[in-house]
């Protein structure tokens, strides 16, 4: 099966957010990313509403033909919004106001019974519930146990290291990544990847067996400033299916 491509166009609205106005619409760079090939849209809808809105979600519902992937915190009002917005996939990450993005992954471990109770009515209502974890056996053995169908592995410490010029490190990281993925697939997890990824970082990540979505956004956003977003997606694509082929 091919890996799937989830474009991530949390950024259109925050170039949109600093202006005020209406554009760039991250609903027309949704509509664009399905047509240049994505295979579902990602949006973080945050507590303070910082780059995705409401009635962002309510219009890529309405607009895409794509499944929405809403990413969104662990929180009584995100979980009313999921429940009644209904999209194809439900991912949790962790959120603090006081970051600039998502630092690290869900402790899923540590809230483990919390958690069970909190994607139960997700599930119900027919979301895959997807976790935003690190590598960690302990991490990925808890989203498991709690019912969670995927979990998207952080690869943001591995792009970071890879940005530093620390390949000892770097290497070490993707050592990890690659033992979480495979751990969790023989948990019966299905596994996503993301965070920081790149035209440089992606292909040892495609590459992983296991790992059957990767979901980028902030590097695609930028890239298409300079080349377009269609023609971003198209050489991200190309990358993934070269790394999976290798």
């Amino acid at each position: 099966m091919q890996q799937r491509l989830g474009v991530n166009i949390d950024h259109v609205a925050t170039l949109r957010n600093a202006r005020g106005g209406a554009y760039p619409d991250p609903v027309r760079a949704a509509l664009m990313a399905q047509d240049a090939g994505a295979d579902g849209i990602t949006a973080h809808l945050r507590e303070d509403r910082r780059h995705i809105r409401d009635a962002d979600i309510a219009a890529l519902m309405d607009a895409i033909d794509i499944p929405l992937n809403f990413e969104m915190a662990a929180t009584d009002e995100m979980q009313a919004i999921a429940l009644r917005t209904r999209p194809h996939a439900v991912c949790l990450v962790p959120e603090k106001r006081q970051e600039r993005t998502t630092e690290g992954g869900l402790d899923v471990a540590g809230d483990q019974a919390r958690l069970r109770d909190y994607i139960a009515p997700l599930r119900d209502a027919g979301a895959r519930v997807s976790l935003f974890i690190g590598h960690e056996p302990a991490q990925i053995e808890a989203a498991a146990a709690i019912g969670a169908a995927v979990v998207e592995l952080h690869t943001g410490h591995y792009c970071d290291l890879h940005a530093a010029g620390d390949f000892a490190g770097r290497d070490t990281e993707l050592a990890a990544l690659q033992s979480g993925a495979a751990l969790a697939a023989d948990l019966g997890l299905e596994v996503h990847a993301g965070h920081g990824l790149s035209f440089e970082t992606v292909a040892p990540i495609a590459a992983i067996p296991s790992v059957m979505e990767l979901n980028i956004g902030h590097f695609l956003i930028s890239e298409a400033v300079f080349m377009g977003l269609g023609p971003a997606i198209a050489q991200m694509r190309a990358q993934m299916q070269a790394a999976r082929g290798a």
